[in-house]
């Protein structure tokens, strides 16, 4: 099941497996042939959002039958119009008949009024109504639902028949709208400058998901991916990881966290080149930058701070007082390009790093809280 789809202008994050439709389409065949298997009933689909469920809720029916549809509609978007449209009408004959009709999904009920008016003239033996997909919250209930597949929440879904404006009727699984507001931030700082202790309590309190790139590279590399296998082939040429590999990368971990309320970038963007292919590659999913924050110190405390972690780190970079501040040389001269690429879309803030953890965290929450 893929993670997050787009259609049109909206992404869609995965809801139901193909095996749970499935499962809950042949507890409602053995329901209704429990009712139905001494006669001959006449199940009639709703199109088009019911013809994935009708074809396989037919292949789950072990007893006679008769099939017919219809064709209604009051969807248009992700909203339903109010308007409920006859497309196709019903069959004649029904006169004796027990007939069945099989939704895809009910939700306020205006459909199946619609469907009771155009019944209610035919002389049926009995009239029921069975529904793969339940909205019970909104339902009027005005008539009732005699067969129930899945009952589920008012998310507007997509797939096995469902669409957004005529796409997605073809996945086998369905997708619930992502609505969530993202807030995605690129985190800065000097070595020490505790990046990566803020970030931990920033993922926690926004439900965003940290992507460190050292972490992704290490995860691809160790785990043999083809990015990771592409990305060693430069490290042992010493060559530089060019930055459609290390942006893929990090498309990829954003398509596994289709929950994330937003993403936290570390490590990456380093260059202005960088920033504006990460920009591209947001806005071709829709989202964007909302900021990016600077945890600022003095050089003074920060090389305290590497010398004190290096005692117990064992890093030989934390160990030497001119390498620590030939690094902070080295970020000084990338992040100022950055700076003012930021700076000129308004997204560049500035926090003190220094004081209480919690203090800090307080600081950066202020910046997020604004946005």
């Amino acid at each position: 099941m893929r993670t997050l789809i787009k259609l049109h202008d909206k992404y869609f994050k995965p809801y139901l497996k193909e095996e749970q439709i499935l499962a809950a389409i042949d507890k409602m065949a053995k329901e209704i042939a429990a009712d139905y298997k001494d006669e001959t009933p006449l199940f009639v689909g709703v199109l088009n959002g019911a013809f994935m469920f009708v074809s396989d809720f037919l292949k789950a029916y072990q007893h006679p039958c008769e099939v017919s549809f219809v064709r209604l509609s009051s969807y248009q978007g992700l909203t339903s119009t109010g308007i409920v449209e006859t497309l196709l009408d019903v069959p004649d004959e029904l006169e004796g008949k027990s007939v069945i009709i099989l939704e895809d999904v009910v939700d306020t009920g205006r459909t199946l009024k619609q469907l009771v008016h155009l019944f209610s003239n035919k002389n049926v033996k009995e009239f029921k109504i069975g529904t793969l997909f339940y909205k019970s919250d909104i339902y009027n209930g005005e008539y009732a639902i005699d067969y129930v597949g899945l009952e589920i929440p008012d998310h507007f879904i997509v797939g096995y028949g469902l669409d957004y404006n005529e796409l997605g009727r073809n996945l086998r699984e369905v997708y619930q709208l992502n609505q969530t507001d993202m807030i995605n931030l690129v985190l800065f700082g000097k070595p020490g400058a505790g990046k990566g202790t803020q970030a931990g309590f920033l993922k926690e309190k926004y439900n965003l998901k940290h992507i460190s790139t050292g972490d992704v590279f290490r995860f691809n590399i160790k785990n043999g991916t083809e990015l990771g296998t592409l990305a060693k082939s430069y490290i042992d040429k010493g060559e530089l990881v060019p930055d459609e590999v290390t942006i893929d990368m990090l498309k990829d971990e954003v398509e596994k966290n289709p929950d994330a309320a937003g993403f936290i970038f570390d490590g990456f963007p380093r260059t202005a080149a960088q920033a504006q292919a990460l920009d591209n590659f947001l806005e071709s999913k829709d989202m964007k930058v909302n900021a990016t924050i600077a945890l600022e110190a003095e050089d003074d405390i920060l090389v305290e701070r590497l010398l004190e972690r290096g005692k117990s780190s064992g890093r030989s970079d934390d160990q030497d007082e001119s390498k620590i501040r030939n690094r902070f040389d080295e970020y000084n001269e990338k992040t100022a390009p950055l700076k003012a690429y930021y700076e000129a879309q308004g997204k560049f803030h500035s926090v003190n790093g220094i004081g209480d953890i919690q203090d800090i965290t307080e600081r950066l929450s202020k910046v997020i809280d604004s946005l």
